[in-house]
């Protein structure tokens, strides 16, 4: 028995009346199988003559999103789940690429003959609404039992390349093995260059899952070296043994899931141009890498601050050049790595909570509106009496808004009309 939500059974029953067969299929399955809460939820729905059919039998439950029209999918919103309804369909090999396949809708088909396009058997599952049973027709529920990820056909399996990388990481997701056949056939796709017809951000959405998704993001990165895909990651690649093994031990050590944070661990052994070089072949979104580069360029300034003997400003500079909790975070997950002891985090970390600059830098005392009062225009020298009144509020040398315009008046009297 699936657990489903119940609320869900308006719309099934109202396919049902129209004797149409709603299938909860692929993830949804999985996921309830072990026990893994989910709000999106795909359905297969068979009998159906058209996609039009469907689509005027689920206008009664809400807006109905016909985006995926193309592929016979359609989409609804409903009580706070997200639904996918689609006819069952079968993929053809068309082209290169992850996106290189002619969709053809199919009105009579067997579950087990739709199911067969999917990849892997613990996706090939599907519960029937109507009788209530698990369908099964590639064993998915033994290997989950198993704990081993198998594919569902070999044939067509290869036929993607995006699969290579989904193997790796529902592997590292759930913990499960690669059956020897599954290894072969990765590593096999692998050497045949199959991974050049992804695009770098379908890539990057199977590495973001991979980080973001699994307590130990580590064994997929091992899995990758294993089939041969780590090649793809030249930069992590060329690290020696010792600083590839302590680079993995720091991104299972990281506490926050961030992806800026499982980013910046992977990354915060390499070189600032290979640092810049990975992240930049994985995604091209330009504020992802600065706030990584922000974080991995200042997390050493922690241990210089504590050696030269704490100072407030010191702390408050550092929390100007980059998130201290983040930067903290990193150190953390560094000193688990390589089994250190690190005070120095500890003691930074503690005294930046009570300047209250963990989270974010020291705010301004003194606006640009101050100055303006004084009839100074914005200009050069308008932003140099801004940084000089931030400076000097770090250095304690006012602490209340009066100060500050006292500061101002006493070190810039020349200028204030």
């Amino acid at each position: 028995m699936i657990e489903y939500p119940k609320e869900l059974d308006a719309i099934f029953n109202k396919l049902a009346t129209n004797q149409l067969k709603p299938v909860i299929v692929g993830g949804y399955v999985r996921d309830s199988l072990l026990q893994i809460q989910s709000k999106d939820i795909d359905i297969e729905v068979y009998g159906v003559n058209s996609f039009e059919t469907l689509e005027k039998i689920l206008y009664e439950f809400g807006s109905v999103n016909s985006v995926g029209k193309s592929f016979g999918v359609c989409k609804l919103s409903y009580k706070g789940y997200d639904l996918d309804f689609s006819l069952p369909r079968e993929d053809n090999k068309t082209a290169s690429g992850h996106k290189g396949f002619k969709i053809i809708t199919k009105v009579n088909i067997s579950y087990k003959d739709a199911a067969i396009r999917r990849d892997f058997t613990i996706n090939s599952m599907g519960y029937d609404l109507i009788n209530k049973t698990l369908l099964d027709p590639f064993n998915g529920l033994k290997d989950l039992k198993n704990k081993t990820l198998n594919a569902v056909n070999e044939d067509t399996f290869v036929e993607d390349p995006l699969r290579i990388l989904r193997g790796v990481q529902f592997s590292a997701r759930f913990g499960f093995e690669m059956s020897e056949k599954l290894l072969l056939l990765c590593t096999n796709m692998v050497k045949n260059h199959m991974l050049d017809e992804l695009s770098h951000e379908r890539i990057y959405e199977e590495i973001k899952k991979l980080l973001l998704k699994s307590q130990t993001p580590s064994t997929g990165f091992t899995l990758l070296k294993k089939v041969g895909a780590l090649k793809y990651f030249s930069e992590l690649d060329a690290l020696d043994n010792d600083a590839y093994k302590s680079t993995l031990r720091t991104l299972d050590a990281i506490k926050e899931n961030k992806i800026i944070l499982k980013l910046a661990a992977l990354v915060h052994k390499l070189s600032t141009p290979d640092a810049i070089a990975f992240i930049t072949n994985l995604t091209s979104d330009k504020t992802l890498l600065t706030e990584i580069l922000k974080i991995t360029q200042n997390y050493q300034m922690i241990e210089k601050i504590y050696e030269n003997g704490i100072k407030d400003y010191d702390i408050y500079k550092l929390a100007t050049k980059a998130t201290i909790e983040d930067l903290v975070c990193l150190s953390e997950a560094i000193c688990i790595a390589e089994d250190k002891n690190c005070i120095s985090v500890a003691m930074i970390k503690d005294r930046a909570i009570e300047l209250e600059v963990f989270k974010k830098k020291l705010a301004p005392i003194l606006q640009g509106k101050d100055i303006v009062q004084f009839g100074i225009k914005p200009s050069e020298i308008f932003s140099k009496i801004l940084n000089d009144a931030y400076d000097s509020q770090m250095n304690s040398k006012f602490n209340s808004h009066q100060e500050a315009l006292s500061w101002l008046e006493s070190h810039y009297s020349y200028l204030l009309s």
